[in-house]
């Protein structure tokens, strides 16, 4: 199942829209090219748009690093954990550079027969460097395996996957 934010529904409603609108457009009557030109009169204004923004350009935020790890200090860093006990908070911390407001950055665990152990989203309002930690619990604790966290930024694959063991 793919998650989509507000922001993605939005421009893909805009999307559709404008592709039926085209469809619609009355098709204009074609007349001989050498006769004179038809009494034009003047254009009407276009209509003010409305509905959703014009689609952005790609991010202007990077991944810069990807960390897995059990406990984060005051300034967000992690210390890199590749063995975990079932009761362990998982965090993922992304490193970030560039500037951008409402950025999506998200954070997958697969467990190693491909099941998705966990999927979060975290808004980003930045204007350099940033380390977003996205925080995973189990109060049923973590079964025993290997998993992978994988980072996106606006739905699209970010940084390199990190690999971790629960004993």
């Amino acid at each position: 199942m793919i998650k989509t934010t507000p922001l993605q529904n939005a421009l893909l409603a805009a999307l559709l829209g404008s592709v039926a609108l085209v469809g619609c457009k009355k098709k204009e009557e074609t007349a001989d090219n050498n006769s004179a030109p038809a009494a034009t009169t003047p254009a009407e204004a276009p209509a003010p748009m409305t509905g959703a923004p014009p689609p952005m350009a790609a991010s202007a935020v990077a991944v810069s690093a990807v960390t897995v790890g059990k406990t984060a200090a005051a300034d967000k860093s992690v210390t890199t954990a590749a063995l975990f006990a079932p009761k362990d908070d998982v965090i993922v911390s992304v490193k970030t550079d560039g500037a951008a407001n409402n950025v999506t950055v998200g954070a997958k665990l697969t467990f190693q027969d491909g099941q998705v152990a966990g999927e979060q989203n975290a808004t980003l309002n930045t204007s350099g460097a940033e380390t977003t930690n996205i925080t995973f619990k189990n109060a049923n604790g973590w079964p025993a395996g290997k998993y992978r966290a994988e980072v996106m930024v606006d739905g699209k694959a970010a940084g390199t996957p990190q690999e971790f063991e629960v004993k």
